[in-house]
């Protein structure tokens, strides 16, 4: 790689994106640059926020591959036979893994209430509790915490084994990933130290010991981007089907729509011609995957509440810089 060009885009980071961590760009299954910043080093894990639902992603597939799910079309409801529908509900019995992983089931509120969820005691309960109203199940209704969580809910209850365990076993241990522990999170204040926090490794569990879906996983740079390749390689790591195939396609092309935004399950889709598609955290954090350029992108970043616009960087910067390689 030029070095001027190396130089060049070191300096738009700082000036733009000064709260990247860590970046690793992987063309043609190799890494062709690895950078940190910020004091951080390649073992160094971060909370990648909300691209821990990319990762549940493939959990979910391989639980239906196993034949413990039935598929995306199975009603939430069967793994909670003991709740209680509220007088008068009439959505909830019918929303579906699947409106779940496309962010189109229904809720009883108009903004998201993080707070609740973050002091709850019993987070599932209370996202089943606020799940349904008098919304229409199949618009897009991006659920950040509690709609992904009760995911949590229905991966425990179908595998038998903690997320983590089931995790371990079937993606984290053949891909090299080291997630050792839960990590319990008991206060805001616990929640707002690890954010930025070098030496937390692990993953987050809510008081009943269910691992967050929504957010909560601690991965380095790499190995964000090894999961990105996995999905750019169909699903295989070593000669072995991590994840279905079909699952990943799946997933990956648009199922709903936010205004220009795409999603597929729990993926963003970029760009369909290309079959590019992102997970996407707060503070910037990023897993970009593009296929017809065989190209992986994994960006780790300290918490900001505006980053700077991390596709962007990826589609004028990035991809062009790696054309050739």
């Amino acid at each position: 790689m030029n070095q001027d060009k190396l130089t060049k885009l070191e300096q738009i980071i700082r000036r733009d994106h000064d709260n990247i961590a860590g970046m690793v760009v992987q063309k043609n299954g190799e890494t062709a640059y690895e950078t940190y910043f910020n004091g951080y080093t390649a073992g160094n894990a971060l909370h990648v926020f909300s691209v821990t639902k990319s990762v549940v992603n493939a959990l979910i597939g391989i639980a239906i591959d196993r034949g413990l799910l039935q598929g995306v079309g199975q009603k939430v409801l069967d793994f909670f036979p003991g709740y209680k529908i509220a007088a008068g509900e009439k959505t909830i019995g019918n929303v579906t893994i699947g409106h779940l992983l496309t962010m189109t089931a229904p809720y009883k509120y108009e903004a998201e209430p993080y707070e609740k969820f973050f002091t709850s005691q019993n987070p599932i309960q209370d996202a089943l509790d606020l799940l349904g109203g008098d919304k229409p199940i199949g618009k897009f209704n991006y659920s950040a915490i509690g709609g992904t969580q009760i995911l949590s809910g229905v991966l425990v209850k179908a595998t038998g084994r903690p997320m983590l365990e089931f995790a371990e076993e079937n993606l984290f241990s053949p891909l090299g990933i080291h997630v050792p522990h839960s990590v319990m999170l008991r206060s805001k204040e616990e929640h707002l130290a690890v954010m930025n926090d070098k030496n937390t490794r692990g993953w987050a569990v809510d008081p009943q010991g269910f691992n967050t879906a929504g957010w909560g996983l601690f991965l380095t740079p790499a190995e964000m981007a090894r999961y990105g390749q996995l999905y750019l390689q169909h699903g295989v790591w070593n000669g072995r089907q991590l994840v279905p195939a079909e699952w990943i396609d799946e997933s990956t092309r648009e199922h709903s729509r936010w205004g220009e935004l795409k999603y597929g399950y729990l993926w963003w889709v970029i760009d369909e011609t290309e079959h590019s598609y992102a997970a996407m955290g707060d503070g910037g954090n990023v897993i970009y995957v593009n296929s017809a350029k065989n190209l992986v992108v994994a960006i780790a970043s300290l918490f900001v509440p505006h980053p700077g616009d991390r596709i962007g960087l990826i589609k004028e910067v990035l991809e062009p810089m790696f054309e050739n390689k």
